[in-house]
């Protein structure tokens, strides 16, 4: 089912067959070859829970891959680098990294039917962790989701949560932040619990949002969400560099109702069956909307390195994750992710964060991780984990339970890359810009990797006969 806001034009969704690739939201990690052993599948593909029907985890078992699907697109995943990232000198490297191209973007961006960027990074965030800009934007401290967003890999970021401004007004509309931070404790009530538990919810947010119903796992009307992805400066503080590489931009245009949800998910199970490729309604200025309300809109650096709006073809490629798999909550990733209560609200790092266990699960998510996937990346392409933590192809447990919870290190210490893997990794990022093909892909790798199809036939992954199917995966933790 696919919606869209009544206060905009009717419109068809949107096709992909002018697209390089003619189904952009399965992504390069659904090609990785398993060999019946590894499986970095299940943190995406799980069973039933909250409000997410997709019920995917069967994907583990066998590959169920669309016609248009089978062959493997990503053809940057396949380009040898090497050669073009030692020809960019560690000077150049790192002076690009250490440009701003985010301000300009700030204060040039043309008005626009889609959001315009108004976080001013340079003010700074307070003691609660709103941006001292006046913009209402509230940084979150959140643990990586596995595999591809660990710095190790490639990628820093950060992610902002805004409410509408009705939630940070008392019942006669002056602006509070005491109703504001309260509103905000209801939603994390309401969002990070998982379906294990119950808990007592309040049967409104407060204030003048007194008449907006509190739902579990459901974000309320208007719920904004701003990610910054960037390079990996290993002289930063919390190695996010200056220059953003992309920034991605949500917002939930309507509120479907438990019903709605579950027709939805009916739908995409139908689709799925026929094999029919996925289609979203909007455009590259306004952002694509999925089944659930919400809609999406990037920016990614252009040939010189100023942020460019992303094509729809780009913006295909987050619809994927974003209400496409099993184990978000209302399509979103990080928020149900953070770090609890007051210490969850402010400028994301990994210093002082400790592995946490999943929901349900006993051990550290990233040890579980990497016992499952049999590498640090989901293509067993990260050799400097794999030298770290797999010592003689095995792995050393009690090396990385070390960053879990009682231990004497932190995620920084188990998930930051070395110097000179980082600059590496910034130098094959920017032969991608270069280049101006992400349509190709945009992961970044060193050398072509050797555990990924070009071609899928669908059948037995072999994962199961080996016991290496599982069913548990959650996005909320411990």
């Amino acid at each position: 089912m696919l919606l869209w806001p009544l206060c905009l034009p009717a419109q068809q969704p949107v096709g992909t067959e002018d697209f390089h690739n003619p189904e952009p939201t399965i992504p390069a990690q659904c090609y990785t070859a398993t060999d019946g052993l590894h499986n970095p599948c299940w943190a995406c593909h799980t069973s039933r829970n909250g409000l997410n029907h997709k019920g995917d985890w069967v994907l583990q078992r066998a590959y169920a891959f669309s016609p248009a699907g089978s062959h493997n697109h990503w053809d940057n995943l396949f380009r040898d680098l090497r050669n073009a990232i030692a020809a960019i000198s560690d000077e150049e490297i790192i002076s690009w990294i250490r440009q701003d191209n985010y301000t300009h973007l700030l204060r040039n961006s043309s008005p626009g039917p889609g959001y315009r960027p108004d976080l001013d990074f340079s003010k700074g965030f307070d003691e609660d962790g709103f941006a001292r800009d006046g913009s209402g934007w509230r940084a979150l401290r959140y643990q990586p989701f596995p595999g591809v967003f660990w710095p190790t890999n490639g990628n820093t970021d950060d992610v902002f949560i805004r409410l509408p401004a009705l939630f940070g007004q008392d019942e006669k509309g002056r602006a509070s932040r005491a109703v504001l931070k309260r509103n905000y404790a209801i939603l994390e009530q309401a969002m990070n619990v998982p379906d294990t538990r119950e808990v007592a919810l309040p049967a409104y947010y407060e204030g003048a949002a007194r008449n907006i119903p509190v739902h579990r796992w459901r974000y309320p009307l208007g719920t904004e969400f701003l990610h910054s992805v960037r390079y990996i400066d290993v002289d930063a503080q919390d190695l996010r560099s200056a220059r953003l590489k992309e920034l991605r931009y949500s917002r939930k245009l309507q509120n479907p109702d438990t019903t709605q949800i579950a027709i939805a998910y009916q739908h995409d199970r139908e689709e799925k069956i026929l094999g029919w490729v996925p289609a979203f309604h909007g455009d590259a200025e306004r952002g694509l909307m999925n089944a659930f309300g919400w809609v999406y809109q990037g920016w990614i650096e252009d040939k010189a390195g100023a942020l460019r709006p992303q094509t729809r073809e780009e913006t295909t490629w987050c619809m994927g994750c974003h209400g496409g798999i099993g184990v978000t909550v209302d399509s979103s990733f990080a928020f149900p992710r953070k770090l609890p209560g007051d210490a969850g609200f402010a400028l994301q790092t990994l210093r002082g964060q400790q592995d946490r266990p999943q929901a349900g699960h006993r051990q550290g998510e990233v040890l579980t991780w990497l016992e499952r996937a049999g590498g640090g990346d989901e293509f067993r392409s990260n050799t400097e984990m794999l030298e770290r933590f797999f010592i003689g192809g095995r792995l050393n447990r009690a090396a990385v339970r070390r960053a879990a919870i009682g231990g004497d290190r932190d995620l920084h210490w188990l998930l930051a890359p070395s110097r000179e893997r980082a600059i590496a990794l910034n130098k094959a990022y920017l032969v991608l810009v270069r280049a101006q093909r992400f349509e190709k892909g945009r992961d970044v790798v060193l050398s072509p990797p050797r555990h990924v199809h070009r071609e899928i036939r669908n059948g037995d992954t072999g994962l199961a006969a080996n016991g290496r199917v599982y069913s548990d995966g959650r996005l909320w933790l411990e």
